[in-house]
């Protein structure tokens, strides 16, 4: 894992100082959006509705929020243990702070800690991804449907570049989302202490890439490689929406650098 984080940190770090040596350069994505400051810089295929895997958690963390009880203590169910693909390994009847779930499920994208989240807000996940769409709705995110709460491939699970990014803005205006998004690394525990997990990012960016804000990454057999990624320089901020990318990294670091070197010196 170190070895990987080196090597990924060389190369944005090469890649960040050569962006402009490659005119005419395009995300190599099947959808994206760049955003400066709030508005369109370029885009491609941006209302295409599109497996969002985890990039889908930023609505959940959303609902967590806005439903409050950070403090909260959660006891995990036997349906949220059970979840695949990335995950903490919790057991049934566990019991976690809520904030603590929520920062498992943001830094290193855990399905099982989304899944309590879920339960905890929504009773069951089923209800919850009703909140979700209802959420979608209230936010105008016409290209976005929900069925999961964590961002599993499945029938009607589905969002657009540009509705991403509006939930990646509404998400960044929670100081507790966007801290945690920006966190390289944190530890949590159970709540009674006897477990303790260390949690790395797996937004390749944050710690490597310069103002690096955050936001999500996620991959699945069917939506690829996925990114938002966030970024601040000189009182300016670009966001990038990348799905299904077969260089999500290399991209994303060519991609910010170039949309910041369009933008005006901040005054």
């Amino acid at each position: 894992m170190h070895r990987f984080a080196r090597l990924i940190g060389a190369l944005l770090f090469c890649l960040s100082a050569s962006a402009h040596a490659q005119p005419g350069f395009e995300p190599q994505a099947r959808a994206y959006l760049i955003e400066a400051d709030g508005k369109t810089l370029r885009e491609r295929n941006a209302d295409q509705p599109l497996p969002p895997a985890s990039l889908t958690k930023l609505m959940t963390a959303l609902l967590v929020q806005e439903h409050g009880g950070l403090d909260d203590i959660v006891t995990v169910s036997r349906q949220a243990a059970a979840e695949t693909g990335s995950r903490l390994g919790l057991k049934p009847g566990e019991q976690f702070r809520v904030r603590d779930l929520l920062a498992a499920a943001l830094i290193q994208s855990a399905n099982d800690a989304c899944h309590a989240l879920a339960d905890w807000v929504g009773g069951d996940q089923a209800h919850f991804v009703a909140l979700m769409n209802q959420r979608a709705e209230q936010l105008g995110l016409r290209q976005t449907r929900f069925a999961n709460a964590c961002g599993h491939d499945q029938a009607g699970h589905h969002a657009s570049a540009r509705d991403l990014a509006r939930l990646a803005h509404q998400a960044l205006q929670s100081p507790v989302i966007a801290q945690l998004v920006a966190l390289p690394a944190h530890s949590i525990a159970s709540a009674d202490g006897r477990r303790q997990f260390q949690l790395t990012n797996k937004n390749a960016l944050i710690g490597r890439y310069s103002g690096a804000q955050g936001v999500k990454s996620g991959f699945t057999a069917q939506a690829g490689k996925c990114l938002i990624a966030a970024a601040q320089r000189d009182g300016h901020q670009v966001l990038l929406v990348l799905l299904n990318a077969a260089n999500r990294w290399w991209d994303a670091a060519d991609t910010l650098d170039r949309a910041f070197a369009e933008l005006p010196p901040a005054s």
